[in-house]
């Protein structure tokens, strides 16, 4: 823990710019800066003259494996430069208090075990989440203060609660646990939180990528314990590049505005149709079908699911390998290969998957109009994939430098201002801001 006056000056001088530039961006220290300054009034006004400290929880995307991970595939995830940040101190007792720019600030007595109805769907049933979560790992928890800004924006498919979840895991790991907690308890304790106390039935790959950092090639054979390889890219990925790293393309996702309201039974069908057709073939999953196992089982499939199952199948097979190659790919700097896979990705999730737009409402296609405008836009300068769970919501694009203003501009003037969203890969190591004894950043 460091006294405010310690960041202060380290920051006025340039000493966690390093820091700053590894997790955020080199073009965006100055608002890193200004993030920083505006936590420790934040601490200052609400909290007092305490020692405390910085830690940062990175959103994610995902970059193959659409709709996988639920029938025990493989996923190619990362951690990206957007991220909640937060000054945290110690507080006396078992009361947490956080105060998050734009939101009203939360209290929660972690004494208290067990999920709390009335507070399904809200932050305070995460912290209580990943409390409970600590305490029944025999870990040690206790009372916090934090001010919390998060640049994740909500609904648009990075994860912003994940990133929350990690870094309430963080904060008490740090406090109470000498900091000592692995990436994959935090990651298995903030999606119990989430499925339990928040409600929500989400996968793991949000955990697991904000929490691991960096590139993974995530395998859900066991979906309890994930194996998982850190991929180190083939591309120059020293210094401060901006873009995907210096392989000449921007990686962004752009936000369509789509709903996800009334969308649930749309996602819930995927894993549901996808298990269903399993069991025709003899199995509880996906994972370990072939094609020629399907054929065999064909007839069954069709009759007891449907043509839609018999797709989905055949989408989670080619998906599933796709998302090792594509790791491949990364790993050996072959850029066109990547991005041929990329696109592969992108017509199996609308030709197989179907989870572009919903056949509830076919008028709103907001997924595949912004699949058609980048391909009309881009040409052979990138390619464009639906990102995360689909009908609604975000793709992802992979932009020629070239083109990238160019193709931001337009997107922009239909899908809105701040519908393009830039990203950068984050590297694991910089999770808490600290300061040295020569005044550099750690």
């Amino acid at each position: 823990m460091y006294s405010m006056e310690a960041y202060r000056k380290h920051l006025d001088e340039g000493g966690l710019d390093r820091q700053l530039s590894l997790i955020h961006s080199c073009a965006g220290i100055d608002k890193s800066r200004e993030r920083m300054r505006e936590l420790l009034h934040c601490m200052l006004e609400n909290f007092g003259r305490n020692e405390l400290c910085f830690v940062s929880a990175p959103g994610r995307t995902e970059m193959g494996g659409n709709h996988t991970d639920h029938n025990h595939g493989h996923v190619l995830a990362a951690a990206v430069n957007l991220d909640c940040l937060a000054a945290f101190s110690r507080a006396e007792g078992n009361v947490v208090t956080i105060i998050s720019k734009g939101y009203n600030p939360i209290t929660v007595d972690i004494s208290e075990a067990g999920p709390h109805t009335e507070e399904k769907e809200t932050s305070a049933a995460i912290v209580r989440g990943v409390a409970d979560g600590f305490r029944k790992l025999g870990l040690k928890i206790g009372g916090f203060n934090a001010c919390v800004h998060s640049t994740i924006p909500a609904g648009a498919g990075l994860s912003s609660s994940a990133a929350f979840e990690v870094l309430v895991g963080r904060i008490f790991s740090y406090l109470f646990n000498d900091g000592k907690v692995g990436p994959l308890e935090i990651a298995s304790v903030a999606k119990q939180a989430e499925n339990i106390h928040f409600g929500k039935p989400c996968g793991f790959m949000d955990q697991m990528a904000c929490s691991f950092e960096g590139i993974l090639s995530i395998d859900f054979a066991d979906p309890a314990s994930p194996g998982v390889t850190r991929v180190e890219p083939g591309f120059d990925t020293q210094g401060c590049s901006e873009g995907f790293y210096n392989t000449g393309y921007r990686l962004c996702v752009i936000d369509t505005g789509g709903s996800h309201a009334d969308l649930t039974p749309d996602y819930a069908a995927i894993p549901e149709e996808m298990f269903q057709a399993a069991i025709c073939c003899g199995q509880e999953q996906a994972h370990g079908l072939t094609i020629n196992r399907i054929l065999e089982h064909m007839d069954s499939i069709r009759e007891k699911v449907g043509d839609r199952a018999v797709l989905r199948l055949f989408h989670f097979i080619g998906e599933d390998e796709r998302a090792l190659k594509q790791a491949q790919a990364l790993h050996a700097g072959d850029m066109d290969e990547f991005l041929r896979l990329v696109a592969q990705s992108g017509h199996s999730s609308s030709d197989l998957l179907q989870n572009c737009f919903s056949p509830s409402a076919p008028k709103r296609q907001p997924i595949p109009l912004a699949l058609s405008l980048t391909e009309l836009f881009l040409g052979s300068h990138g390619v464009g994939r639906v990102h995360g769970g689909g009908f609604a919501g975000t793709i992802q694009a992979y932009v020629h430098d070239s083109d990238f203003n160019r193709y931001r501009r337009s997107m922009r003037n239909i899908f809105g201002e701040n519908s393009v969203i830039e990203l950068s890969i984050r590297q694991p190591g910089n999770e808490f801001l600290t300061i040295t004894e020569t005044g550099t950043g750690a």
